[in-house]
């Protein structure tokens, strides 16, 4: 459905059209479309990370698919309301010098496994939002899925807590540009580390994580088809 953009009428009618996708579903007949939409409702989290969970499992290698193990990286991206340009929606009000419409919109944080490009987990809330203090989180959670030998990420999670959890909680490397705040704060730990020597060859690698956000927003769309998210994200 989101791959084609369907409503739920759609993807009824599409599984009635085409008897090879419904034998690869395992489907014996066609279900109705409420069917479909009270699926959707009873989808909790827990099931979805059983769901990521047996991907992984089923990838060349399994779980822990390197001694080493997988190189990971963590990132946000914002996810729009609706499907109108941006560009457009700045344009119309620049000739009209109104101001812009604040608009809240879902911040979706995720860890993606950037050899295999598949995620570990994810995360979303109402943005704009400081995910610094969500790194722990999702990262515990990606940790379960397989094991993590190197945490990516940008200035946004750059903390001393989220390095000091990585390593001996996760028993990972983590790599984390100390860029917030002032150059002539004093820092100490890892973030000291950071900043006086960032091994830009290994950071390098997190824009992987960029093309996975590419990805799902040119085959997905970049908005999120939520209407309970949206009356919340109005609010």
């Amino acid at each position: 459905m989101r791959y084609e953009d369907w409503t739920f009428r759609e993807a009824e009618v599409r599984l009635r059209e085409h008897q090879e996708l419904r034998q690869t579903l395992g489907l014996k007949s066609v279900p109705d479309f409420t069917t479909l939409y009270r699926f959707l409702k009873r989808l909790d989290g827990p099931s979805l990370d059983r769901a990521v969970g047996e991907t992984v499992r089923r990838m060349p290698g399994g779980r822990g698919h390197d001694r080493r193990g997988a190189r990971v990286a963590v990132d946000a991206t914002g996810l729009a309301q609706g499907a109108v340009s941006t560009y457009f929606v700045r344009r119309l009000h620049h000739h009209g010098q109104k101001a812009l419409p604040w608009r809240h919109g879902l911040k979706w944080m995720v860890v993606a496994d950037l050899d295999q490009q598949i995620l570990l987990s994810q995360s979303s809330r109402r943005g704009p939002w400081n995910d610094c203090g969500s790194l722990p989180r999702v990262v515990k959670a990606a940790s379960r899925q397989t094991r993590i030998g190197l945490v990516l990420a940008d200035a946004e999670f750059d903390s001393e807590r989220n390095h000091t959890y990585i390593h001996p909680q996760i028993g990972a490397q983590s790599v984390i540009p100390a860029q917030r705040g002032k150059k002539t704060w004093r820092v100490c730990g890892v973030r000291a580390e950071m900043r006086r020597a960032l091994p830009r060859q290994l950071y390098r690698c997190r824009a992987l994580i960029e093309s996975v956000f590419s990805s799902v927003k040119r085959k997905l769309s970049a908005r999120f088809a939520c209407r309970r998210c949206k009356l919340c994200c109005s609010g």
